[in-house]
């Protein structure tokens, strides 16, 4: 597949991005590399070959979800500029 100049800019249309002169030849460059690399993929015979769903054999390896303190509440609010009791104090950013 030929990366075309619309192309390029059709998809940094729908990414918000925008590409001007020499980063637009890059990028149209790393895109055809990219398509490149994907038919080099489809070429791979991959009959019988289980997909892939995690990089190894273990499952739910997760650490515990322990509840511990890790800093007070008068640590926390020790440098706050403006502080009520137990709570950080800011402007009010609603209006009615």
């Amino acid at each position: 597949m030929k990366i075309t100049d619309e192309i390029v800019d059709h998809i940094a249309h729908l990414a918000r991005l925008e590409f001007i002169g020499e980063e637009k030849k890059e990028i149209k460059q790393d895109m055809e590399k990219i398509i490149a690399f994907m038919d080099k993929l489809n070429t791979v015979n991959t009959d019988g070959v289980e997909p892939l769903m995690f990089m190894s054999d273990a499952v739910n390896v997760l650490r515990d979800d322990l509840a511990e303190v890790t800093i007070s509440k008068e640590q926390a609010l020790k440098n706050a500029p403006k502080k009520d009791s137990d709570y950080f104090r800011i402007p009010k950013v609603l209006t009615k």
